[in-house]
Order: C-alpha cells, then structure tokens, then sequence
C-alpha cells in the first residue's frame, strides 16, 4: 500500500505540487527514477525490475502517471498482467485528459485492483478498479482542487487510519515553494512514523516492518504552470530509501 498527496492550485506558478511514499517488499528489485526504457525515451519513471514497469512516471509532455495497489492485493498473480504497465501506458499521452480517455476502456479484470492518478498542470483524474473482482469496472473521477490523499483505499478517505491521521496534518504544513527550494514540511511529513494510537506501523507515512514490507522511496514533484513551461521545467526530488534516513535530490529531467 503507498500514499498520494496531490494539491492542485489552478492559476498558481505551480498548479499542481505531488508526493508519494513507495511501500513494497524489500526483495523486490528496482531502479531510481531515470530513461529506463528504449522505446519510451520521453518517460522518466521509477524502474520496477521483476515486471518492468514503474510505479511512477513523468513525461517530457509535463504528464504524471502514478499507480497504488488496493488493500490485499501486494505483488504479482499468475495471469494477469502488471500494474506497472498503466503508468507507461498513460505516459505514452501527451495530456492527462488524453491519457484518462485511454485507460478508462481497458479490462479491469487483466490487472489486480488498483488506485491510479493521472496528472499535468491543468487536470487531475483518479481510476479506481476492483480488479478481477465479479463485479471489476474502471471508473474515473476528477481529483478537485486543494488538497487530496489516496492509499489503498478510496481519495480522502478516513477508513483509512493513515488519511484520517497525516492528511490534516499536510493541511496545516507549509506548501512546498520549488522557487525558494523549500520543501521541509512537506519532506518531514513523508518520513513520520507517526500513527494514531494502535493504528500499527502501516498507519505511519514512512513504514517500517519486520516482514521486510515497508517504505521504499518517496519522490515530490511540482509540475509549473502552462505559461511557464517554455522556461521551467517540473521538479522532481527523489529518497532512494526511507524518507527519515535519507536525503532527497533532484531528478534531471
């Protein structure tokens, strides 16, 4: 299960500020984001070595793609195609209303369930499918503007122990200001182990287990306005591991 916090600020410099925690095992091979894949040298994503795939990616056209699991579906099923997959397929669009219009045929029952995000700097879209489910379907919702969270579980969700505890708390942080470089609050926030009282390390954003299933990498990216996008390129800064134990830098993109 990882975390999204997406806040969307049509008409700012920055319209669109993302963050996200990768939960995962830790046998599980990958690669820091980079170009990983010779037919798709536009993408910059996350390279997930078993499959192939990523579970976050961002494309020269400014589009960002990111992929959860929903709860009880952790790792691959025999059959049924990875979910790394829809990130590189989003990516191959250059917006996101493209991108959304793409995904929203495909068959729910090929893929575990899973929570997606589509994103540039003047849409934001959520697809949520209950995989190979009776009654699997993709649906698509806008993400509005302000502030919004997903896990596992549905956007803003409070079944969520981990929404209902860390998304006031982004509320009430400092927004990241990519022109100053300032991203503190924001970073600090990705790497608590904070958690409401018996809600277990995976209420926490940055999670640590001894089943060896924890945090992974957490990323931040800003995508700047339509009329800067000529000049000011979107930032992406990167953890290789937990977010409390090591530095963020900068993707070149």
């Amino acid at each position: 299960m990882c975390t999204v916090v997406i806040l969307r600020r049509p008409g700012h410099a920055w319209p669109l500020v993302f963050a996200s925690n990768r939960d995962e095992m830790r046998h599980r091979p990958w690669k820091p984001p980079a170009r990983h894949w010779r037919d798709r040298p536009q993408v910059t994503g996350g390279l997930d070595e078993l499959a192939g795939g990523t579970w976050l990616g961002l494309n020269d056209d400014g589009v960002l793609a990111a992929v959860l699991n929903r709860p009880g579906t952790l790792g691959p099923l025999p059959g049924l195609r990875s979910r790394g997959e829809l990130v590189l397929e989003a990516l191959d669009h250059s917006d996101a209303v493209d991108a959304v219009d793409a995904l929203s045929g495909l068959n729910a029952k090929a893929f575990r369930a899973f929570n997606m995000v589509i994103a540039d700097n003047r849409d934001a879209f959520w697809i949520k499918s209950l995989g190979d489910a009776e009654a699997a379907r993709v649906t698509v919702a806008a993400i509005p503007e302000g502030l919004s969270m997903i896990t596992g579980r549905d956007r803003n969700d409070v079944e969520s122990a981990r929404i209902r505890f860390h998304l006031p708390r982004f509320a009430g942080a400092r927004v990241p200001d990519p022109d100053r470089d300032d991203w503190a609050d924001w970073e600090a926030l990705l790497a608590s182990r904070e958690a409401e009282p018996d809600a277990g390390p995976h209420g926490a954003m940055s999670i640590v287990t001894d089943t060896g299933f924890g945090t992974m990498s957490s990323s931040l990216i800003a995508l700047p306005s339509v009329e800067r996008t000529a000049e000011v390129k979107p930032i992406w800064r990167f953890a290789a591991e937990h977010p409390d134990s090591t530095r963020f830098s900068r993707i070149m993109l």
